[in-house]
């Protein structure tokens, strides 16, 4: 038989081998029709005479996995049946995929059928092989959700692991359990990133070996892992799996020849909580792991916390804008002298209504402005106006109104702000000497990185101002700190003096206080003075200053001016 020319479909022209020709019974399902291979395989159908007829060239099919006689084609044995279909209806066009073959070798295709309408028993059926195509994009989606260092499942991936999970609908049967390393930062700092990488694929390997065959560990951050767990025995199951990923945890690592000892937080989130959202259920179980750094345990994901972490936020977005807008504003506690009760100075105390005209109290917003950095922009507006309304009071009674200001400086604060610089700006801009204020700094503040506070005091010291040690007694700090830093005033803290009366104990703790002041050289002011009596024992025991409301709340700008006038006159 002569060889014959067709025009192929990228437009090229190519010879083909003799066919192979086959017939079968028009009534066949094996294959109904005629096919004529293109460079890419491609059928032609056709029937005559009541009967099917095959044709096939061998060479393509040969290397595209189809075999070599036509009888033994997965074409007839697999297609024959849809091609049958396609020729039996209406349409003119259809496109189907189509994979054969085992998991590990299979084959992909994009089958296109086509016929002329005026041909009622021909068609056109082309093969593309995709299979390459396709195995290159596997093998990018692998590549995209495995985390390269650990060779892990990353955030992505452990995302569709999740979904496909969720989508079982068996949401009671699953959980989710972060792992978050404690202080690893620490060892990126003072060992490289190298000893750092080596150190998380050692902790990736703990705690593999620690969870169940069928758990699914991927590595969710650059510290953080997340387990997809089965729970067969519910919240139980999953509290197992936190105490042995623990105790996986608990010898040290050896790497590069350092010796590092290291922990975890670990919240659960189980699938129950969630309705649906993949991310919903990491961010609950990243959520209890805040919880469990405070508490130092394990701890499960509980509505509450999630309903407190939104209001935290919203809080925070409603700070950041009174800040910037100017909302916020000062309340002043005065200060007095325990022996004339003559006010000496104000406490400034930072005040917020929110655009509902909803009094926010400071419990609520400076433990998030702290924990946002927000605290930073705030010191710096709390200082401005109270060096703006020192000056304003000054003018107002002619000359120095006889008090000082003292303003509060937090840990944040002190870490992060140019202490110094700030307040002598503030100063220079209202043309206040440092002598008429007093900076209050809290211990925690102190002891967490003496050798900079103890510059940032100096500095301050150099511009005048007085230094105050707040809330004395609260924490645990090392008493050689008062020794070297230029502390002026040690502030007794309200726990001590509410109800000291009827507590010895309180007045001993008091007494102590008072007695390393005075050997120091240092003045006290006691807080939280309610009545006449703990004002007159205070003063008996050698205290010398005192606030509460005894004397008066914390009240507006113009109220506190007045209040000079009323106690001082």
């Amino acid at each position: 038989m002569a060889f014959r020319r067709v025009r192929a479909l990228n437009l090229r022209t190519v010879e083909l081998a003799p066919p192979v020709a086959l017939s079968f019974p028009a009534g066949s399902e094996d294959l109904p029709g005629l096919l004529e291979l293109l460079p890419v395989p491609a059928a032609v159908l056709e029937i005559t005479e009541g009967r099917y007829v095959f044709a096939a060239s061998n060479g393509p099919f040969r290397v595209a996995g189809l075999g070599t006689d036509a009888q033994d084609s997965p074409v007839i044995q697999l297609l024959g049946p849809r091609i049958g279909q396609f020729l039996a209806s209406d349409q003119l066009h259809e496109e189907i995929a189509w994979q054969f073959g085992s998991e590990v070798d299979s084959r992909h295709f994009r089958v296109v059928l086509a016929r002329r309408e005026s041909i009622e028993r021909r068609c056109l059926v082309t093969l593309l092989d995709q299979t390459s195509e396709l195995r290159t994009e596997q093998s990018l989606r692998r590549e995209m959700a495995t985390d390269s260092l650990t060779g892990l499942p990353n955030r992505a991936g452990f995302s569709d692991a999740l979904e496909s999970r969720i989508g079982t609908g068996d949401a009671a049967g699953f959980g989710v359990l972060v792992i978050d390393l404690d202080r690893f930062s620490r060892v990126n700092a003072c060992m490289g990133a190298l000893v750092g990488d080596e150190l998380l694929i050692s902790v990736a390997r703990r705690i593999k070996g620690a969870l169940r065959g069928r758990d699914i560990l991927a590595r969710i951050g650059g510290d953080e892992f997340g387990v997809l767990m089965t729970l067969e025995e519910g919240a139980d199951d999953a509290v197992q799996v936190a105490k042995r990923v623990h105790a996986a945890l608990t010898n040290p690592f050896r790497l590069s020849s350092f010796e590092i000892r290291i922990d975890c937080s670990i919240g659960i989130a189980l699938g129950a909580d969630v309705e649906g959202d993949v991310e919903d259920l990491v961010r609950n179980a990243q959520l209890a792991v805040r919880r469990a750094k405070e508490s130092g345990r394990t701890e499960f994901y509980h509505t509450r916390a999630f309903d407190l972490a939104r209001e935290q936020f919203a809080i925070e977005t409603e700070l950041r804008r009174a800040i910037e807008n100017g909302r916020m504003s000062l309340a002043f506690q005065p200060i007095c002298d325990l022996g004339t009760g003559r006010i000496t100075s104000f406490e400034a105390l930072a005040r917020w209504t929110n655009e509902d005209g909803v009094a926010i109290s400071p419990n609520a917003f400076i433990p998030v402005a702290e924990e946002s950095g927000l605290i930073v922009p705030l010191g710096r507006w709390a200082m401005e106006e109270a060096a703006r309304t020192l000056a304003e009071w000054d003018a107002r009674a002619g000359g120095n109104c006889g008090v000082k200001i003292a303003v509060n400086l937090s840990a944040i604060q002190l870490q992060r702000d140019q202490i110094g610089a700030m307040v002598k700006a503030a100063l220079d801009r209202h043309h206040m000497p440092g002598s008429r204020f007093t900076l209050e700094l809290t211990e925690s503040a102190i002891v967490s990185d003496p050798d900079r506070i103890a510059q940032t005091m100096s500095a301050l010291k150099d511009l005048g101002t007085t230094l105050a040690m707040d809330d004395f007694g609260t924490g645990y700090s090392n008493l050689a700190y008062l020794q070297k830093l230029p502390i002026d005033v040690l502030k007794i803290d309200r726990s001590f003096v509410t109800g000291m009366l009827a507590d010895r104990d309180k007045i001993a703790i008091i007494r102590a206080i008072l007695s390393l002041a005075q050997a120091l050289g240092m003045q006290t002011t006691a807080e939280g003075i309610e009545t006449p009596e703990l004002a007159q024992t205070l003063a008996a025991l050698g205290c010398t200053y005192g606030q509460g409301y005894h004397y008066s709340r914390p009240v507006p700008g113009d109220a506190a001016f007045a209040l000079i006038g009323a106690l001082n006159a």
